[in-house]
């Protein structure tokens, strides 16, 4: 047995030992409960916050996140709009093409 093969079946019987005893303390009640709560409360502190910014830049007369998205929306039905106007007239160009007997 290399020195490799000894070191690498020890490290698996260590990984082993050690997913189980994390497996254990990570599930527990002791550590799940405090922990849920914790990230509960950062998530409400973190969702009030996001209101407050949103309020003092509407307040300061910038566009907050909402605005921003709001806008990207309606430049994405523009920019489908456009594209669609776009493909239609190449076509209508195509057909009158056609209709006169021209080609490319």
């Amino acid at each position: 047995m290399t020195l490799f093969e000894k070191w690498k079946k020890e490290f698996d019987a260590w990984e082993v030992r050690a997913a189980d005893l994390s497996k254990k303390v990570l599930g527990s009640p002791v550590v799940l409960e405090p922990t849920g709560a914790l990230l509960t409360a950062a998530m409400r502190t973190k969702a009030r916050t996001d209101r407050v910014l949103g309020d003092v830049w509407s307040a300061v007369g910038l566009p907050n996140r909402r605005d921003q998205e709001r806008t990207l929306r309606l430049l994405t039905v523009l920019e489908r709009r456009v594209i669609d106007l776009e493909e239609k007239l190449e076509d209508a160009h195509e057909e009158l093409r056609r209709a006169r007997g021209e080609t490319r």
